[in-house]
């Protein structure tokens, strides 16, 4: 199959909400695989994949004996898998019926991406019935876009592009060496789509909207640990090393390292708060004045979270329990 796509989910402790991943994939007729990597779950995670099987011969369940993070297994999985086209989807999230044919109707792509509606667990089950058909208006993004828009700025909803999932060609990463870096847990795709970028990637987005996210306020993205800040920041540090990089993309990619180091600046003061008490905290600050403005805003910011208006998103976010989504587009017909 030419177009052929390999579905690839990690998980861990996903029992409750693998079956619907797996099932939402097995019902694109584009799909030819599904791989799952059972990351170290101490549930019954593989029992629940399998029990999703549908008989057609395209799941694959595999198992890491212990946790060795999202990016190694999905590493295990582009490694063990055959498909031209790679699709990366979270063992608590779903595809909305038809996402695969409209992306594949797009053409002149490395990457190809659509919208994606964030939603709370109790109102996933019929999300579908509410998302409206959405203009495709296709674009390209380049590096300097990318990044840009995966760095938080201050009165902004949250909505960094690098949580897009996108279609990726196989033979791009082959052509290029590129795979995940295992040792990140947090910004493992930022990552990876940024050096894709910078070797040339056509990456293209339509805002029509094929991707569920079921968003929890005890979800991993939102539990990461505060060496896993450091991890990404250092990612960041990499990419700048290489030669050859423009000086925009440089200036940014400088920007959003630090970016992410202020949010590490403020775990690490948090941590030191929690193990150690508010006095070693304060000297942290006081001796380190590059991360004592990233420790002030991040207080500041937690103190007046109570103040600001609901806005349409899930309830776990903050919002009044609506549908929102990545990427603003427009209802086809208005």
């Amino acid at each position: 199959m030419s177009n052929g796509i390999c579905v690839i989910i990690a998980a861990k402790n996903a029992a409750s909400t693998i079956g619907r991943a797996i099932s939402s994939a097995l019902r694109e007729p584009e799909t030819s695989e599904v791989v799952v990597v059972d990351d170290g779950s101490t549930d019954d995670t593989r029992g629940a994949a399998l029990a999703a099987d549908d008989s057609s011969s395209r799941l694959r369940v595999l198992r890491f004996d212990e946790n060795r993070g999202p990016a190694a297994a999905r590493n295990h999985a582009i490694r063990l898998s055959q498909s031209p086209i790679l699709s990366v989807l979270d063992a608590d999230d779903f595809l909305l019926p038809g996402r695969y044919a409209r992306l594949l109707a797009q053409d002149g792509w490395d990457f190809v991406a659509d919208n994606i509606a964030f939603v709370d667990e109790a109102r996933a089950a019929d999300v579908h019935l509410k998302i409206p058909e959405f203009e495709p208006e296709p674009y390209h993004i380049d590096l300097s876009t990318f990044v840009e828009g995966n760095i938080s700025r201050p009165g902004v909803r949250r909505g960094e592009i690098g949580f897009l999932k996108p279609l990726i060609r196989r033979d791009f990463l082959d052509r290029h060496e590129l795979r995940y870096k295992e040792q990140l847990r947090l910004g493992e795709d930022y990552d990876l789509y940024a050096r894709a970028l910078a070797k040339g990637a056509r990456y293209k987005v339509i805002h029509s909207c094929g991707y569920g996210a079921v968003v929890r306020g005890n979800s991993l993205s939102g539990s990461h640990r505060t060496e896993d800040l450091k991890q990404l920041y250092e990612a960041d540090r990499a990419m700048l090393a290489e030669p050859g990089l423009p000086p925009k993309e440089r200036a940014l990619i400088r920007k959003h390292e630090r970016h992410i180091r202020a949010r590490y600046e403020l775990r690490h003061f948090l941590d030191l708060k929690r193990k150690f008490g508010i006095a070693r905290a304060a000297s942290y600050a006081v001796t380190h004045p590059i991360a004592f403005p990233a420790i002030a805003g991040g207080i500041l910011s937690d103190k007046t979270a109570r103040f600001r208006h609901p806005v349409e998103a899930p309830e776990v976010l903050g919002g009044i329990g609506s549908i929102r989504y990545l990427l603003a587009a427009s209802p086809r017909g208005r």
